[in-house]
């Protein structure tokens, strides 16, 4: 959530920040924020008046009463005009209450402020690459082309368990059952990244709910505006009743919301800072944005796993940790010889939450494309505004954190890309070294 107090400066400059998103799409209902603040300073300064005049004529009424009858008729106007001020007070003091929940209401809808680094652009084609790496070439060499022509995951994972017909018998579309030699392929992807964020990277690993509350996905921005990109849990209340909003359920689209939410109504010791933590868990999206998308395969998903990475950090380190998380990423791609790219987000293809992301992209050989496989950004203090996440600074205030997630990584995606790049001829897969251990010292993976 934005600073309330940086509309109230400069409303200009805020909506000029927001415009660089996206053109024609009012994210700040202008109008009617202005005329809240205008109705809200005008029964601010109404009250702070009625308190004065109360406060004088109080004054005046004490030593009236110690006069006796000779003042009654005097100090029974007095009363009489208070009692009128307190009700006239006790009005505009209920209207005022009431405005800032409206206030508050409006702020949830406005995404983040885009960093002054962050290139302008309506969508993807305005992204940035940054580098690329390939495991022959290194850092810049780009991805080297198979002897044969590849096949898709599709192909390459039927004969592996791979089941896309089980999955839509036992849920729907867009679900997958994983059977023997992948499901054990991917396991050991998740374990793996686990490990390498833990062991090389100093990130603690926790294990975190998979329903979580909607207070948890209003403070990392998923509700209210994205509420139909979610899975609810339903809930039944006593006797048939509905549920109450207030106690409503939500399977977790990313462990990213569990994990900043650790941090949610606290006050951190500066010393503790930056917390790093990472789970692995399942996902839940209805992808209800992404209808023809990507329909073949595991790409887009209604339910995947990944291994998630969360900083909290001091305001004045969360872009050096941005830059360290997107390395933290890297390297399991790296490990797992996988070539990929760093795209440096534009404007317009941003987050709600994020005021700077950098995206992996993955190179998969059957679609002879880059896909994106890991996120990593930072949100500054927006998610920590609306979670009143805090740490104690030097001064003894509180101030509010900066909070940073990333992927490290989408573990099906990361197993799309392990079966296209490392297939071989014979519908193989080699198996990269660093996963070997997990896989009982196995080279390759076949029927």
């Amino acid at each position: 959530m934005l600073d309330i107090t940086l509309l109230r400066k400069d409303l200009a400059a805020a909506v000029a920040g927001l415009e660089k998103r996206k053109k024609n799409q009012p994210f700040l209902d202008v109008h009617a924020f202005t005329a809240l603040e205008a109705e809200r300073k005008i029964l601010q300064t109404r009250t702070e008046e009625l308190q004065a005049r109360r406060n004088v004529l109080n004054k005046q009424i004490g030593p009236l009463k110690a006069k006796g009858e000779s003042a009654a008729a005097e100090t029974q106007a007095l009363m009489t005009e208070v009692n009128a001020l307190k009700a006239e007070q006790e009005t505009q003091s209920a209207r005022l209450d009431a405005i800032q929940p409206e206030l508050h209401a409006l702020l949830l809808a406005v995404p983040n402020l885009p960093h002054e680094s962050v290139p302008l652009g309506e969508d993807e084609s305005g992204n940035v690459e940054v580098r690329r790496w390939a495991p022959n070439g290194g850092a810049g060499a780009g991805a080297t082309p198979l002897a044969f022509a590849p096949k898709d995951h599709v192909d390459l994972g039927a004969p592996l368990g791979l089941d896309f017909e089980m999955g839509v018998k036992l849920a729907g579309s867009r679900f997958s059952v994983l059977k023997g030699p992948i499901a054990r392929l991917h396991r050991a992807l998740a374990q793996f990244m686990i490990d390498l964020q833990t062991e090389r990277h100093g990130y603690t690993e926790c294990y975190v709910p998979y329903i979580v509350n909607a207070e948890s996905l209003r403070g990392t921005g998923q509700l209210p505006k994205f509420e139909g990109d979610l899975f609810a849990a339903k809930k039944g209340g006593q006797d048939g009743e509905p549920v109450p909003d207030t106690q409503a359920l939500y399977l977790i689209p990313t462990s990213e919301v569990p994990l900043t939410n650790f941090v949610r109504d606290e006050v951190v010791p500066e010393s503790q800072l930056p917390i790093k933590l990472t789970a692995h868990s399942p996902c839940f999206r209805s992808e209800a944005g992404s209808a023809g998308r990507d329909t073949r395969g595991m790409i887009r998903q209604h339910q995947f796993d990944k291994v998630e990475m969360v900083q909290i950090t001091h305001p004045s380190q969360s872009y050096e940790a941005l830059e360290a998380m997107t390395t933290h990423a890297e390297a399991v791609l790296q490990a797992l010889e996988l070539p990929y790219r760093v795209v440096l987000l534009c404007t317009g293809d941003m987050g709600f939450g994020s005021t700077k992301t950098y995206d992996l992209e993955v190179w998969l050989p059957a679609q002879d494309t880059y896909r994106e496989i890991s996120s990593v950004s930072n949100c500054e203090a927006f998610q920590a505004r609306r979670l009143q996440a805090r740490f104690k600074n030097a001064q003894g205030k509180n101030e509010l954190v900066h909070t940073l997630n990333g992927s490290g990584l989408a573990v099906g995606r990361a197993l799309v890309a392990v079966l296209e790049n490392h297939q071989n001829a014979d519908g193989s897969i080699r198996i990269p070294v660093a996963l070997r251990p997990y896989l009982r010292g196995a080279e390759t993976l076949s029927a």
